[in-house]
């Protein structure tokens, strides 16, 4: 299962027993909000796109959108998300678990910056009921490869 590849992942940081596993859903950006009692857009939402060499990740606050002129902009190709027979090859999660943490080693991530209005915001952990409460200082260090871009409109 994922949530175990992203436990071990958080567990080299000393953070695997902050995972937080819901009773209820959290695939979409509102069940996960209701089931963890917080604001849509603190939902840290894992967006999966193909990019011009390799697949790539953008890190979002759950009330963004792409802004596909600005993603162009950035990475010389149109915006076209991963096919769902394709998600789980590029990012090691299933589509509702999608998250930063314990990706193929081949897939940039990206945290784009509609995340750094918040002081905290919470991330998947590889399953359709998990998450992670963490900061913006925090998920830098949980994904050290990770690059700062500003590719979303609210």
């Amino acid at each position: 299962m994922a949530i175990e590849l992203v436990r071990e992942y958080l567990k080299t940081y000393g953070r695997d027993q902050d995972i937080i596993e819901l009773d209820a859903s959290s695939a979409t950006v509102e069940l996960a909000a209701a089931a963890l009692h917080t604001q849509p857009e603190r939902i840290a939402k894992t967006l999966s796109f193909m990019g011009k060499e390799q697949p790539l990740l953008i890190v979002c606050a759950g009330d963004s959108k792409i802004d596909n002129h600005k993603f162009k902009e950035r990475f010389q190709v149109k915006a076209k998300m991963l096919k769902g027979t394709e998600v789980e090859r590029y990012t090691n999660h299933a589509i509702g678990g999608v998250c930063p943490f314990a990706v193929p080693a081949s897939t940039a991530v990206y945290f784009d910056l509609s995340l750094k209005r918040f002081d905290y915001l919470y991330p998947a952990c590889g399953s359709a009921n998990s998450a992670i409460r963490l900061t913006c200082e925090e998920l830098e260090t949980l994904v050290p490869q990770g690059t700062w871009v500003d590719v979303c409109k609210q």
